[in-house]
This record gives structure tokens, C-alpha cells and sequence, in this order.
């Protein structure tokens, strides 16, 4: 990987690409009436994927960039769960009838930090409102600090399937830095209880570019995880964006690596990753090569949606909870950020919803291209622009960023087919900006482009 394309791309804001437009272009135009218009309009054949927000942890990590807050009462919760009930009950009605679900995701915040009863009684309410296939996928975030024996018997016996651990680093400097000290044996314990409780698909998530962190310290936390044999690992960049998280000012700006740092960080660890074995997969995934993901990559048939990467193939992400965020043919929509504001709308009878955005035809011919960049480095810009009836040229004369990174080597074109070069791919999302017709260079908004 060539260290003076990541100086000069570097430090670029860009979005990571897990919608398009991206959430800061969502308006409160789309409303509660539109959302429940459009889920009344989903064909008969539609299938969907449910994700559960559960915005709440014991103590607060540094680094997070999710909506959540710390609780000390278990009644808070119990409440916001009775919420989210009422609004999967509300959904539901909105469609008219029992849609098919394939996948079910829950995420925080700490979803575990529910009781286990509870979590149950919600599996149990999704159940009744909607067709869960008996091979649907149902994963489940996890702080290993604080599941318990009990939860994940709960978790079984509601066909929890797969489970993604928060690790983060095993460096005892970088995890007093971020507040998240976590050891080596807390997280094999957990992973051996899931395993005899066969839940059997196991994620790593992993950071680089945290406080004090170095290649050696990245390389000691992977070897550390390969002896827990996790399924699939995703290794993110941390975001350092205080002036919208305001905990992340507790972390010094000053014990931060640099953007070529945080290169080295990515790299080091890729390569580590793909030595022992696992196929590297789009901008931050790395799975076992008979996963469901490897086997979706190696076939051109993997997706990406607000979890990242996916081997989910529908169209209807219907998000449950504060700040949760669902997708339709028709475009996108969010809930209501703050929890207070979020459970009262349900308490008034109506969805949610606070904002959202319509697709237009351009979106969607924008967002296939940007999908297959972001999932397989490459795009057939003529077959994608053919299937929307437009013009493969005009979108590659639209596309002015795409300039320097052709003359810098990072992309190849091949008529009208696009591939990101092998040892520019961590520039990916440089490459799929280049087709974004909204994005604003001039906002901070996004994490640095690597």
C-alpha cells in the first residue's frame, strides 16, 4: 500500500457509504405520514430486515460515536423496551400483514444490557408481527464485560445465531485511554459460553488510530484474537469527532497517531489478518473463506446497509428504536435522536419517523454504483448505467473527482468498467465520493479517509 496516496487522501472527510445520499442529507420533510404511506405500499412479496436500537451502556467508552446514554436503573429500560414493543406493534399495522423478515440485527448502546426475560418477551413480539423465516440470521452486539450466563441462555432459546464482540484492543494503555478496559480472558469466556450455548457465528470488531496506539500494539491485540478463532473481524478507524461526541473530548487530541500512523495501523493489520487466513473483504472486513460473507464477496452478491457489510439481499430495512434509521424502495428514514422525544411520539399513536429522504432516479443509479465500488472495488459503469437507462459517459464526465485519482494510479478504467487499483484500495470510499452528487467537502461531517 502506498504511503504518498494516503498523505494525499488521507485526511479527507468522507463518508463510509452505508447508504447513499448519506444520513446528513435527510430532512424532516419525510415525516411519520410518508413512512407509513410507504410501508403500506411494500409489494406482497417483499421480504425485510429488522434492526433493534438499544441506546443504553453501564459506563461510557470514549471513542463511541453511537446515540446512547449511560443508566443505572433498570426501570428506564424496561420502559424504552415497553416503547419499542408498541412500535414494532405500529409498523406491523402499517403494512397490513406479516412480512417475511430474514435478518434480525440488534445494536446499541449495549442491547444485552436489557433483563434476559425481557429480551424474550421482545424476540417474542417480533415474532407475533412478523414472519421470522427459521433461517433467518439474528445477531446480537455484545459488551463482553458485562453478559451474563443468563442472557445468553435467553438468547439461545430465542435462535440468536450470531454475535459480534466489541474488542476494540487488547492494549491495557490504549483501553484506560478510551475507558474500556477489557482483558484477554473476560472475552474468552464469553466466547466459550456462546459457543456451548451454539451460537456459533462469531464477530470481532477492532479499532485503530486510538490514543497510544501503535503497529505493535495492533499486531499483539490480532494475534490475541485469532486464538478465539472469531468467524469474521471489522476493523474500523476511529472517528475523533468532539464537537458531535462530546465524551470524545476526554480523550487527548495529542495521543492520537497521524493519518500516515493510522495507515500503517490498517495495513499491519490487514495484512496479519489475510496471513492467518481470512479474506479481506471491502474497506473493513475480514471473514474465514467459507463464511456466508466470503462466499457473497467471491460471487458479487454482498451488500452494504447501516451494519456495514451484508450478505443481505432485500430491499426493507425497517429500524426499531431512538435514532434508528430504515431503508425502502422509496428512500430512507429516522427516528426521532433523543429517547424522551422518540417514546412520546409513540405515546401519541403515530410512527417515530423525523426525518427521511425520497429517492430520486439518479440516487438509486448513484447508489448501485457506489454499492459495487464500496463491496468489489470495481463497477461496470455501463451495465450499472444501462439497467437505469442512462449513459455510462455522462456519469463518468459528472464525476470530476475521479480525475486525480486516475492520474494518481488508484483507479483504472477499462472502457466503462472501473477498478480500484490492489494497492489503493483503502482509498475506496475516495474513489465511490467521486460519484456523490451531494457530498459538501467543505463540512466536517464524516471520519478521515483513513
Amino acid at each position: 500500500m502506498r504511503t504518498d496516496l494516503a498523505a494525499s487522501y488521507g485526511e479527507e472527510r468522507l463518508p463510509r457509504y452505508t447508504s447513499y445520499p448519506t444520513a446528513p442529507h435527510f430532512s424532516p420533510a419525510i415525516g411519520a405520514d410518508a413512512y407509513a404511506g410507504w410501508l403500506s405500499e411494500l409489494s406482497s412479496s417483499a421480504s425485510a430486515s429488522l434492526y433493534l436500537h438499544v441506546p443504553f451502556c453501564r459506563e461510557m467508552c470514549w471513542y463511541c460515536g453511537c446515540h446512547t446514554q449511560i443508566v443505572r436503573r433498570d426501570e428506564l429500560i424496561a420502559a424504552y423496551l415497553r416503547t419499542l414493543r408498541n412500535e414494532i406493534d405500529r409498523v406491523a399495522d402499517a403494512i397490513g400483514r406479516r412480512i417475511k423478515v430474514e435478518h434480525i440485527h440488534f445494536g446499541g448502546g449495549t442491547p444485552t444490557i436489557m433483563a434476559p426475560d425481557a429480551f424474550a418477551e421482545l424476540m417474542a413480539a417480533m415474532r407475533h408481527a412478523f414472519f421470522v423465516l427459521p433461517s433467518a440470521e439474528i445477531a446480537v452486539e455484545i459488551d463482553p464485560r458485562t453478559l451474563s450466563a443468563e442472557m445468553v441462555e435467553a438468547m439461545r432459546l430465542s435462535g440468536v445465531n450470531r454475535a459480534s464482540l466489541g474488542v476494540q484492543s487488547f492494549d491495557p494503555v490504549v483501553q484506560r485511554a478510551i475507558n474500556r478496559v477489557q482483558s484477554f480472558e473476560q472475552t474468552a469466556s464469553v466466547v466459550d459460553m456462546l459457543r456451548r450455548a451454539g451460537i456459533n457465528g462469531i464477530n470481532f470488531d477492532l479499532i485503530y488510530g486510538l490514543p497510544h496506539q501503535t503497529v505493535a500494539s495492533c499486531l499483539d491485540t490480532v494475534r490475541r484474537s485469532l486464538e478465539l478463532k472469531p468467524d469474521r473481524f471489522s476493523v474500523f478507524g476511529y472517528a475523533h469527532v468532539p464537537s458531535f461526541k462530546k465524551h470524545q473530548r476526554m480523550i487527548n487530541d495529542n495521543h492520537l497517531p497521524d493519518g500516515l500512523a493510522r495507515h500503517d495501523q490498517a495495513c499491519a493489520i490487514a495484512n496479519a489478518l489475510k496471513e492467518a487466513g481470512y479474506v479481506q473483504i471491502g474497506l473493513d472486513h475480514f471473514a474465514r473463506p467459507d463464511d456466508a460473507m466470503a462466499v457473497a464477496f467471491k460471487e458479487g452478491t454482498l451488500r452494504r446497509n447501516f451494519q456495514g457489510y451484508t450478505t443481505d439481499q432485500g430491499e426493507v430495512l425497517l429500524g426499531f428504536g431512538a435514532s434508528a434509521i430504515g431503508h425502502l424502495p422509496q428512500g430512507y428514514v429516522q427516528n426521532e435522536v433523543q429517547i424522551g422525544a422518540y417514546a412520546q411520539s409513540i405515546a401519541n399513536g403515530q410512527l417515530a419517523t423525523a426525518k427521511g429522504y425520497g429517492l430520486t432516479d439518479d440516487d438509486r443509479l448513484r447508489a448501485d454504483i457506489i454499492e459495487r465500488i464500496m463491496c468489489e472495488f470495481s463497477a461496470d459503469l455501463g451495465d450499472i448505467c444501462a439497467r437505469h437507462g442512462a449513459e455510462a459517459g455522462a456519469m463518468l464526465r459528472s464525476a470530476s473527482r475521479l480525475k486525480p485519482l486516475i492520474s494518481d494510479g488508484v483507479v483504472r478504467l477499462d472502457g466503462d468498467r472501473l477498478a480500484v487499483a490492489s494497492d489503493s484500495r483503502f482509498l475506496v470510499r475516495s474513489v465511490a465520493a467521486a460519484f456523490d452528487a451531494h457530498l459538501d467537502p467543505g463540512k466536517q461531517l464524516h471520519s478521515r479517509a483513513v
